[in-house]
């Protein structure tokens, strides 16, 4: 049986944004976005594990950040899209640049990483929220999605 003290015990949800950043890096190129990713990856593990991780920007381009979806094994990482954009609508991004990397070397998209693209994107665009690029990084290349006509 419920009782009246129960329900009033929900958790109250609260949403905000905040930064003390005034001064945001422009990506404006695909060049420009790697070279942020391979800023933030710990060179050390990048032929380790695979790891997962989006560039969250504002209408301008400008990156609010980056935020480490997952870490996995040799051959993959668990991606929960529903977590993604959650990141991605409390920060109140307008724009998205997904990556991650392969401890291979080899930057062709497999499968998975192409069926994985194509839901991101149809859940972007149902939020209004732009992917703009899939990046496929190791430490000497990169694959992107968007120069190869694969997110249209």
């Amino acid at each position: 049986m419920r009782t009246t003290s129960s329900i009033n015990e929900l958790a109250e949800i609260q949403v905000y944004y905040s930064t003390q950043n005034t001064q945001k890096e422009k990506i404006n190129s695909v060049q420009t976005a790697y070279e942020f990713l391979l800023n933030s990856w710990d060179l050390g593990t990048l032929e380790l594990q695979e790891e997962f991780k989006v560039i969250l920007l504002n209408r301008a381009n400008e990156a609010l950040g980056i935020y480490s979806l997952s870490k996995g094994g040799i051959t993959g990482t668990v991606v929960d899209v529903r977590l993604l954009f959650a990141v991605a609508l409390k920060c109140n991004a307008c724009g998205i640049i997904i990556s991650h990397n392969h401890p291979s070397g080899n930057t062709k998209p497999s499968d998975a990483d192409i069926s994985l693209t194509k839901k991101i994107k149809k859940c972007s665009d149902l939020l209004d929220i732009t992917l703009i690029d899939h990046l496929i990084i190791t430490k000497v290349a990169f694959y992107s999605f968007s120069n190869e006509g694969m997110l249209t």
